[in-house]
């Protein structure tokens, strides 16, 4: 992934992700924020949040792992186990997992942990790559051409490490652990080229792409909050007032006076 990020369409898709990751996370507040994987990537940068951890998948090579000349703003660099991520239930107000699902040995269980260490209202942003865009199909091409003995594994044009998760999945996922998507964006529309010169010919592709065929762009990101439902204090508890039972009343009623008293 490192070495692909170098090249001119992980440089083109860099700029991207980061341009839109700095508009989403820009106005998320809270005190502690988390960005999963691909130190390449400054996920965090926009946001004020005064706690920020960068966190790279425990046994990654250590060229990988090195982010503090990488990401000169973010707080703290550390190693963890996406399936068991070392914080409370409950204490995050933010996580970035930018391509983080596609690399993690168990994705649905690392979404799993980031719905447990997120407060009530937190956020999760997720960024990945679309099987459904050109690129994803030249994916899957190269990955058949290998299959058949017809093409080596510089046959592939995306990294080949992880599987890519579609998009209707992830939001079906979200939806399953009580997350709640508050927006979506694709983009990259370019050809699948790995030429500088035929990627920057096809720019006009990127405009066209968002306006004709906007679920094809190559990348997406996702917004999401999570949901707590539960009881809700409406007021104090209060015992309710003893009723006072009103005594009989005794009516009477004057006799007239028929005859005259004497004086």
């Amino acid at each position: 992934m490192t070495r692909w990020l170098q090249s001119p369409a992980g440089r083109y898709l860099l700029e991207w992700e980061q341009q839109h990751l700095d508009s989403a996370v820009a106005d998320l507040f809270g005190f502690h924020a988390v960005q999963l994987g691909l130190p390449e990537l400054d996920a965090l940068r926009a946001n004020r949040m005064p706690h920020r951890w960068v966190a790279d998948q425990a046994g990654a090579p250590a060229a990988v792992t090195d982010v503090d000349a990488a990401l000169p703003r973010a707080a703290l660099a550390l190693r963890a186990d996406y399936d068991a991520l070392p914080f409370d239930s409950a204490s995050l107000d933010l996580v970035v997992l930018p391509h983080t699902l596609e690399l993690a040995h168990d994705p649905h269980q690392t979404l799993r942990e980031v719905e447990r260490v997120l407060v009530p209202e937190g956020r999760v942003v997720v960024v990945g790559f679309n099987p459904a865009s050109l690129w994803g199909l030249r994916q899957r091409i190269g990955r058949i051409r290998r299959g058949l003995g017809l093409a080596r594994r510089q046959g592939l044009f995306l990294p080949d490490a992880g599987e890519f998760l579609a998009y209707r999945r992830l939001r079906d996922w979200l939806r399953l652990l009580s997350f709640e998507v508050e927006a979506g964006r694709f983009g990259c529309y370019r050809l699948p080229v790995a030429s500088e010169r035929w990627l920057q010919r096809s720019a006009w592709m990127d405009q066209s792409g968002e306006r004709w065929w906007p679920v094809f762009g190559a990348a997406y990101f996702v917004t999401a909050v999570k949901r707590v439902r539960g009881m809700r204090l409406v007021g104090l508890a209060r015992e309710p007032a003893r009723r006072v039972k009103a005594g009989a009343v005794i009516a009477t009623q004057r006799q007239r006076r028929t005859e005259e008293e004497p004086v």
